[in-house]
């Protein structure tokens, strides 16, 4: 069959057969036409396809396991991590720092025993910026497998508040006081057991000689039930022989008080903040608590909890921008519409609001990574607290609400706080009152607000 080309030519005012062109156009206007073309049957019948041709797109095959894991992804289990230098790394300073800690001993499978699990983690920790800080590994006790009142009795640890945060934060900016910040390595593993508790070997890192042994822990691992509560109780133990006390208001805070010397510790699990007046105290205190555990020195706190202080002329600016990036790409809202309200101004709220049920497991989660914003951003703290009156029961409506609070984040991203300095501190107050018009009769005084917001007594 005579091979079939394409060409461009003129058109003839006769018929043509397609083997003969006029010399002569007749039109400016070009058409595509077939140079020695087969029978019209086999023209429109017959597909030619590439591979008729000997033409092949070569086959790409992708499989998980041939293909090693990019740089800036976690891996899932201890057989990826052990294929990267910075893994193994991260995975060698986690063992050494269980057996320099005498963490646990190799003993024989007892019998009638609750044996604990574990795994492997691997996280990356990022800088304020986005960029990688360091890789680490974690061994984790799966805590799921413990059974009370064996394993573990109590398990309570307080939490500072984030209201504590600011005050403490305000005072030193204030008082113009140094602010230390330092952070525990390997924090839960310096808490003692008071529990016999049995975990199984590391996954990759087994004992050759005694592979069918158990852990028989001595001191408190990540992921125990206890841990938080043994950890907070070494800490606090070492910081009171010191001369601090703990606050009544909030127990996570200590304070030290002797002559002229004050001092405040607060602590949220590993991440400690330490300010005072006098430079002198606190460098040898830091000293004595570098002595008692491992301990790293991060110098003036930048980046604490997650928040960014950045210090202005004006005081200290802090920020969570970093925090809400994570949230709007973890649930798919970083290329949203940006809107400036976070709450629409015309719809009321309800329960049962007529429309269909809504994911309440992705409700609940966006909502909970939602009210750590409220310590940078109060202006917050009506949508999120509206939005969580319908957790149990969600609708599309409240899901649709709850993705516009995640469209204002986008476009409020670089909002937070300022602590300014102020020439003195006073602790004051606001006083909304609501009254009753006739008061009940048994009552023969009523409260009135001032217009300074004292209280004070009226006849009835």
């Amino acid at each position: 069959m005579p091979e079939a080309i394409l060409q461009e030519v003129p058109l003839s005012p006769s018929p043509s057969s397609g083997n003969e062109s006029s010399p002569e156009p007749s039109s400016s206007q070009n058409s595509i036409v077939l140079t020695n073309p087969p029978a019209a049957s086999n023209l429109t019948n017959r597909i030619i396809t590439r591979s008729q041709n000997n033409i092949f797109k070569p086959k790409k095959f992708f499989y998980a396991s041939q293909h090693p894991l990019p740089e800036n992804l976690e891996p899932s289990n201890v057989r990826q991590a052990m294929q990267h230098s910075h893994w193994r790394q991260a995975i060698s300073e986690e063992f050494n720092a269980l057996i320099k800690n005498g963490t646990r001993t190799l003993v024989p499978p007892p019998k009638h025993r609750n044996i604990v699990d574990c795994k492997w983690l691997f996280r990356i920790k990022h800088n304020p910026d986005g960029t990688i800080a360091r890789h680490k590994a974690r061994l984790v006790a799966k805590g799921f497998t413990q059974c009370p009142g064996v394993d573990f009795k109590e398990t309570f640890a307080p939490v500072v508040r984030p209201q504590t945060i600011k005050i403490i934060l305000t005072i030193a900016l204030t008082k113009g006081w140094q602010m230390h910040q330092l952070g525990v390595n390997n924090a839960f593993l310096q808490g003692s057991l008071n529990e016999d508790v049995y975990m199984a070997q590391p996954p990759g890192l087994k004992d050759s000689h005694h592979p069918t042994y158990l852990c028989k822990l001595h001191k408190a691992i990540y992921g125990l039930r206890q841990a938080p509560r043994a950890w907070h109780n070494a800490l606090k133990t070492f910081i009171t022989s010191h001369g601090f006390t703990t606050s009544q208001s909030d127990p996570p805070l200590f304070i030290y008080a002797s002559g002229t010397i004050l001092a405040y510790f607060l602590v949220y699990v590993d991440d400690i903040l330490l300010t005072g007046n006098d430079a002198s105290f606190l460098h040898h205190f830091i000293q004595s608590l570098s002595d008692r555990f491992s301990l790293k020195h991060m110098g003036t706190p930048h980046y604490f909890l997650g928040i960014e202080l950045i210090p202005l002329r004006t005081g200290l600016f802090l920020s969570q921008h970093r925090f809400i990036r994570d949230i709007l790409e973890k649930f798919d809202m970083d290329a949203a519409k940006p809107t400036h309200t976070p709450l629409s101004t015309s719809t009321t709220l309800t329960l049962n609001d007529g429309t269909a049920a809504a994911d309440s497991t992705l409700y609940r989660q966006i909502i909970g990574a939602l009210q750590y914003l409220n310590l940078t951003r109060p202006d917050l703290s009506f949508a999120i607290n509206k939005l969580s009156q319908f957790m149990h029961k969600p609708t599309s409506l409240h899901f649709q609400h709850l993705k516009r609070l995640l469209r204002y984040l986008k476009a409020t991203l670089n909002f937070g706080i300022l602590l300014r300095k102020s020439i003195a501190l006073n602790l004051g107050s606001n006083v909304n009152i609501k009254l009753w018009t006739s008061p009940p009769p048994q009552i023969a005084h009523v409260l009135v607000a001032d217009a300074t917001g004292v209280l004070r007594q009226r006849p009835r």
